[in-house]
């Protein structure tokens, strides 16, 4: 069997395993994970009652699942949690700080950021959602880029396997349960 490790908010202050969050009141649970998903409150909500998992490997299999078979509106709320790339320091969760570089303070293409995310919200009507797993901005550039060519339904489905890649491995950091690779 998996070994089931627990789960931390930002904070630090809330210790819970995957036992403990497949018992929770749905709320708590919701509350719990969250932070993993930028609390995207339809998906928490269907996620918890999704429950139990029995492993951290089946909860993110199962978040995977629900997330392609929520209705449209419900996919594009999920996604666009998410801040955009790039976004204002202030304006982002603890977790998406850390994950887009910003205490690194590198030298930012803040305008081809802009331009981009601008160009693809318009194309797309949702946010680009990449895991940025503590690539520089920069490098996401190409690949904003070349989104932009992508038909729409593939890219809903390719912005909603990147919400779950990015919860497992906030997950991970937060448990130090190592992050597979995404399915």
């Amino acid at each position: 069997m998996t070994e089931r490790r627990p789960v931390a908010d930002p904070e630090g202050t809330t210790v819970l395993s995957i036992d403990r969050l497949d018992v929770i009141a749905p709320g708590a649970f919701a509350a719990a994970v969250a932070p993993l998903f930028e609390g995207a409150r339809l998906f928490l909500g269907r996620l918890a009652m999704a429950r139990p998992f029995g492993s951290v490997e089946a909860l993110f299999a199962g978040a995977r699942e629900i997330a392609h078979a929520m209705p449209l509106a419900e996919q594009i709320e999920l996604i666009d949690a998410h801040p955009r790339l790039g976004a204002p320091p202030a304006s982002v969760s603890a977790l998406s700080f850390v994950e887009q570089g910003y205490e690194r303070t590198p030298v930012t293409p803040a305008a081809e950021l802009e331009r981009l995310n601008t160009a693809y919200e318009a194309r797309f009507g949702f946010r680009d959602c990449v895991c940025v797993a503590g690539r520089e901005r920069g490098e996401l550039l190409p690949g904003m880029t070349a989104a932009l060519e992508a038909d729409r339904d593939a890219e809903i489905a390719r912005a909603l396997d990147a919400v779950i890649d990015i919860a497992r491995a906030r997950y991970a950091t937060l448990t130090t349960a190592p992050a597979e690779e995404p399915a």
